[in-house]
């Protein structure tokens, strides 16, 4: 049931993702007239990649579809290098590093340097995930899209770009800065246990517009094997409260 839902979600999220791209780079017509919609258009893509995200992280856990790492492996490394040129095996590896070492020195998301600064701790972020590969594949697409099929640049950096790179910062925000931040007043640093991490406190619908309920991040770290869509069942069942209530079925 876990794998049928996981992929059935996977699917929905990655096919609208491609289809906007699709829609937005080869069909779609920029127009002063229909600005307003390719706004909403941007906006339901930067969601959208970060769903596309969050799915392979679900496959680097091997929650997407467990008990099969070549199926989680293969859709994480077509989505990551579809996503920004990532490679599938070094973010599996770094993210695995972050789940062993969070808020420690070594987590390669976490700047113990500026752990209060959003802006600081981003660029470290962005320097140590988006290498050279990503900049030459990102730049090789937008050259092909601009320079051999012609599509305008003002289309490719708001429906492409824009997209790309607003997602990151939501992935950020909500999924490493908030869960992982430390703050300025008294006491509110600390964390319930070694994980170094707290939850947000959205409602379902909330947690699911900001980065697919990966604000639950307690519960994530807690129970990495649970999948994205799970994590409400996970918060209902306690598996971020400071002494658990009870577990629930991976």
């Amino acid at each position: 049931m876990q794998s049928a839902i996981g992929l059935l979600l996977a699917g929905l999220i990655a096919g609208g993702w491609l289809g906007i791209h699709a829609y937005g780079m080869f069909v779609f017509e920029l127009t002063w007239a229909n600005l307003p919609f390719a706004l909403v258009l941007a906006l339901v893509q930067v969601w959208l990649s970060v769903g596309v995200f969050i799915v392979c992280h679900d496959a680097m856990h091997g929650s997407l579809v467990p008990n099969r790492s070549r199926v989680n492996a293969v859709i994480g490394t077509v989505l990551l290098f579809l996503y920004a040129g990532f490679a599938w095996r070094k973010l599996r590896d770094a993210h695995f590093a972050h789940h062993r070492l969070a808020g420690k020195t070594g987590d390669p998301d976490f700047d113990e340097n500026n752990p209060t600064s959003f802006l600081r701790w981003y660029g470290t972020f962005f320097k140590r995930y988006f290498g050279w590969q990503s900049l030459v594949f990102v730049h090789m697409v937008v050259g092909i899209y601009w320079l051999v099929i012609g599509i305008p640049m003002v289309q490719i950096v708001l429906l492409y770009g824009a997209p790309a790179l607003l997602s990151s910062l939501q992935l950020f925000y909500f999924g490493t800065f908030r869960p992982h931040r430390h703050t300025l007043e008294q006491n509110d640093g600390e964390f319930a246990d070694n994980h170094n991490t707290r939850s947000d406190e959205f409602g379902t619908v909330t947690s699911l517009a900001t980065c697919f309920h990966f604000g639950y991040h307690l519960e994530h770290h807690r129970r990495p094997d649970v999948p994205w869509w799970a994590l409400p069942g996970a918060r209902r069942a306690g598996i971020g409260l400071e002494r658990p209530r009870k577990e629930i079925a991976a």
